[in-house]
């Protein structure tokens, strides 16, 4: 199984197939409303119009797993981010990425990436102590961690790089920029 045998399902209920992106980078991101990264939409819609017509290509995936930090009906969350963001990439419907009912897509990006540290700084030590109340063992497993773990797909279907919440969207922008 490949990136390009996954698919996710929008907010219409229509299947949307990664094959649909190939040939393209792709940012696979699962997001939230009320989460303190919740401002990364402004950087990550900046990232979209900017490298949009080089055949970038944004997979939003909400998820309301992480402390309950995405509420709201799929039109709600969508209604958020283009009223406070104006998002303009497509938004999927959400879903899990961890479990028994996680979406396809995130068992096969975290098979190819698993997590390697929150980096340095006051968010990723914040991070670190958090997570050791919920999981004690939680840097030892491919788990999606909290809301805006970010992936890029080169143009081949590979799984180049995954980035926590807490990297730097100026790394996540120079890697995608490294790959058009």
């Amino acid at each position: 199984m490949g990136f390009y045998d996954c698919s996710v399902t929008n907010t219409k209920d229509e299947t949307i197939s990664m094959k649909d992106f190939e040939g393209k980078v792709v940012m696979v991101v699962n997001t939230a409303t009320g989460c303190g990264f919740t401002p990364q939409y402004k950087e990550i819609e900046e990232m979209y119009e900017k490298y949009h017509d080089q055949g970038f290509e944004i997979v939003d995936v909400p998820c309301n797993q992480f402390a309950g930090q995405t509420p709201g009906t799929d039109e709600e969350i969508h209604e958020f981010c283009t009223l406070k963001y104006n998002t303009q990439f497509p938004q999927m419907k959400k879903s899990d990425v961890n479990g028994e009912n996680e979406l396809g897509l995130y068992t096969f990006l975290k098979s190819q990436k698993g997590f390697e540290g929150f980096g340095k700084g006051p968010a990723a030590l914040a991070m670190s102590v958090m997570l050791k109340k919920i999981d004690k063992d939680y840097a030892n497993n491919p788990n999606i961690k909290w809301n805006f773990t970010k992936f890029i797909i080169d143009r081949n279907g590979e799984v180049v790089a995954r980035f926590e919440p807490t990297a730097n969207m100026k790394d996540v922008d120079k890697c995608v920029a490294s790959l058009l």
